[in-house]
């Protein structure tokens, strides 16, 4: 025996390629309702795919097999685990993402791309991770330190002053230089 075992998934997955050449259309026409209701169902379509395939990694885990979950139940994400992705509270670094896309290939696999400032293309695709421990639970990266930065920025290879951009939110502190933009 080796210990307890655990599970860890990545995810990347999308709705809106090929959304944009419509997306143009109905506005090059002034259909504004149309164009918006278009990226909002592919909004809506991505994040229930990655709610579906968190589902199916439970179930592959086997943990999921025997859960009986209700609308509600989803909504509320009444299961084991947990989604965070890069960007959000609990991991509020953008640039994760661009490690977490190139170990998924997301760009040769489904067509999913980064920009300079981390945001996916097409805009409808949710990315992240699964954590499947029971114990697993949601929380916010409150202030951080000067030194916790640094810490961070060294370990990760870059310059406290990146680090300090993409965490500015996160910051404790004022900066000593002034934050560069995206």
């Amino acid at each position: 025996d080796t210990g307890p075992v655990d599970y860890l998934g990545a995810f990347a997955v999308t709705a809106g390629l090929g959304i944009e050449e419509h997306v143009r259309r109905f506005e090059a026409a002034g259909d504004d309702y149309d164009a918006i209701l278009l990226k909002a169902l592919a909004d809506r379509l991505a994040e229930a795919s990655a709610e579906y395939v968190h589902e199916q990694a439970r179930i592959q885990c086997g943990f999921g097999a025997g859960e009986n979950l209700s609308k509600e139940d989803l909504i509320r994400e009444r299961y084991r685990g947990i989604r965070p992705a890069p960007g959000y509270p609990a991991c509020p670094d953008h640039t994760e993402k661009r490690t977490l896309f190139a170990l998924l290939d997301a760009e040769n696999r489904i067509g999913v791309r980064l920009t300079e400032s981390c945001a996916m293309l097409p805009a409808a695709s949710v990315s992240g991770l699964y954590f499947n421990h029971p114990q697993a639970r949601y929380f916010a990266v409150g202030k951080i330190g000067a030194d916790q930065v640094a810490d961070y920025a060294r370990r990760k290879g870059i310059e406290v002053e990146e680090a300090e951009m993409w965490l500015a939110p996160n910051l404790g502190y004022r900066p000593a230089a002034p934050a560069r933009t995206l």
